[in-house]
């Protein structure tokens, strides 16, 4: 009867490992379909690779930087204007008001 068991364990065995097999490759399978879904997917979005999108944010950072500079000189020659219009401005200390005779 010992001989019988283990002849059926053995082959109980094999069934489980070649179901163990099967299942493994079914799930490599669909991990490859599933892959290649997403891909098609992501290729169909036109999404913007990691080196561009750092490429473009570079440059933002830089328009940026350009920006708050030239504003600050704007804001420099604005003044400087201003400054100048209002010491033009005001009357002579002759009291003439700046007319000629």
């Amino acid at each position: 009867m010992t001989q019988t068991q283990n002849r059926i364990l053995d082959e109980l065995g094999r069934l489980f490992t070649n179901a163990a097999g099967a299942a493994q490759g079914v799930r490599t399978e669909i991990e490859t379909l599933i892959r290649a879904q997403a891909e098609r997917l992501i290729a169909d979005m036109d999404l913007v690779g990691r080196e561009e999108f750092d490429a473009v944010r570079a440059m933002a950072q830089l328009a940026r930087e350009e920006n708050e500079t030239l504003k600050a000189r704007i804001e420099a020659l604005e003044a400087a204007l201003a400054a100048k219009k209002s010491r033009s401005s005001k009357p002579s200390a002759d009291g003439a008001g700046g007319e000629g005779i």
